[in-house]
């Protein structure tokens, strides 16, 4: 499988609210492949549908040594918060503190379309609600207090890629159902 490049901020694949995935097929399979493939060279701790410009609820996840992938996440979030790094491979080289809660359980699907349900606490806990906010269009600079949000875009600004302008939009090789930039 081949490695793709990875939309950056800016794009407007990013802030698209993800489809539901309704079809558990040999293209939804490539696509896990192909995201994982992607995260793991990147090298990230988790990795998007979005963020290769496929609009579909899907995600890969890499913590702790454990690999894997949800399709179609819902999040019970835990009370208790943490509030630590984190960074996106959508904006490279940008690291803030971000407040997420402290444990949750995702449930969901595989690629074979069987129920998955994920159980994570701090960093596990951080990357799969980071995932799951891209496919709901948010990045993670939108979670941070007005002061941190202030700084990333600062910080964005004055990096060789956020100056680059509007990014070229080119067509998702799978199929999005007209949803995909």
């Amino acid at each position: 499988m081949p490695v793709k490049p990875i939309r950056l901020f800016g794009d407007p694949v990013l802030r698209m609210t993800a489809q539901p995935v309704t079809t558990f097929d040999k293209e939804l399979r490539t696509l896990v492949k192909d995201l994982t493939e992607t995260m793991l060279e990147a090298p990230g701790a988790g990795l998007a549908a979005p963020q290769i410009g496929v609009s579909l609820r899907v995600f890969t996840y890499n913590v702790a040594g454990e690999v894997g992938h949800l399709v179609n996440p819902e999040l019970t979030l835990g009370e208790e918060e943490q509030d630590g790094a984190e960074g996106c491979l959508s904006l490279p080289g940008l690291t803030m503190d971000c407040v997420r809660a402290l444990t949750v359980v995702a449930k969901g699907f595989d690629m074979h379309g069987e129920p998955v349900v994920l159980q994570g606490s701090d960093r596990l806990a951080r990357c799969i609600q980071h995932e799951t906010d891209h496919l709901d269009g948010v990045l993670f600079i939108d979670r941070l207090d007005r002061e941190r949000r202030k700084a990333a875009m600062k910080a964005i600004r004055e990096t060789d890629w956020g100056a680059e302008g509007a990014p070229q939009v080119k067509i998702s090789p799978h199929d999005t159902f007209g949803r995909a930039w």
